[in-house]
Order: structure tokens, then C-alpha cells, then sequence
């Protein structure tokens, strides 16, 4: 009895840690005057993912779409992303709070560039950061 508990207690220990490294690997600002500061310093634009915590659409999009590590890199390097559930944080008024999942992608001045609303497949997303671009040099 002892040893099964034991091995549980092991396997349970990784599963956790593994979905905490999954969760870190796109270091997600919860700030929005925090992501802003970040973004002019590094000349990126902002990425703002809206969400809840309760909301199997925003699920099915971290799962499908954002967990690919190619796409991770990508966003990392275009992007401060910036993760707001409107459970948990304070999100400006500019943004819509419902209909999630909401994307804005933002200049470092915060000017909207483009909305998006929904979940996407990892080819339509790639998609949508083609048109974010797009927009980006107008």
C-alpha cells in the first residue's frame, strides 16, 4: 500500500511539473501597464489574449493552437504576450470582456491594430499574425 502510494505521489509530482514548465513556456505578462513598459523597451507589440477561467473555448485554443513550440517561439519574438482572464484581473475598458476568446494585438503605446475574436486552428492563427502584419505596416 505504501509503495503505491509512493509511486503516485511520484507520478502525480511530474505530471505537475510538467504542466507548470508547459505553462511558463510563454511567459505570460498579467499586467497590462507592465506589457506596454515591456514592449516599448523592446520594440515588440503587444499580444493581448482575454479569457476566463471557465471557458472550454480558450481551452481548446491553448491546447491546439498555443502549445506548438514553433508558434511559441514565433509569438515570442513578434510579441509581449499578455494573458488576461476576465476572472482574475483588472482588464481595461478599451477591451471586450465577453465573447471570449478575445485577441487585440496592440502597438507599445497601446493603440489597437487588430481584433480577433474566437478560437483558431495553428494554421489559421498562422493565418492571423499574417494579417496582423499586414495591418502592422499600414
Amino acid at each position: 500500500m505504501h509503495r503505491f502510494s509512493f509511486i503516485g505521489k511520484v507520478l502525480l509530482s511530474l505530471f505537475l511539473l510538467i504542466s507548470a514548465l508547459d505553462a511558463i513556456e510563454l511567459n505570460w505578462e498579467h499586467n497590462y501597464q507592465n506589457a506596454l513598459a515591456k514592449a516599448k523597451k523592446e520594440h515588440k507589440m503587444v499580444y493581448l489574449f482575454v479569457g476566463a477561467d471557465k471557458c472550454r473555448h480558450c481551452d481548446r485554443f491553448k491546447k491546439q493552437t498555443l502549445s506548438n513550440k514553433e508558434l511559441i517561439e514565433t509569438m515570442k519574438k513578434e510579441y509581449v504576450l499578455l494573458y488576461m482572464s476576465r476572472d482574475r484581473h483588472e482588464i481595461p475598458d478599451k477591451f471586450e470582456k465577453y465573447g471570449v476568446p478575445m485577441h487585440y494585438f496592440l502597438t507599445a503605446d497601446g493603440k489597437i491594430v487588430a481584433v480577433v475574436q474566437g478560437s483558431r486552428e495553428l494554421a489559421g492563427w498562422y493565418d492571423v499574425l499574417d494579417e496582423v502584419e499586414l495591418k502592422k505596416e499600414k
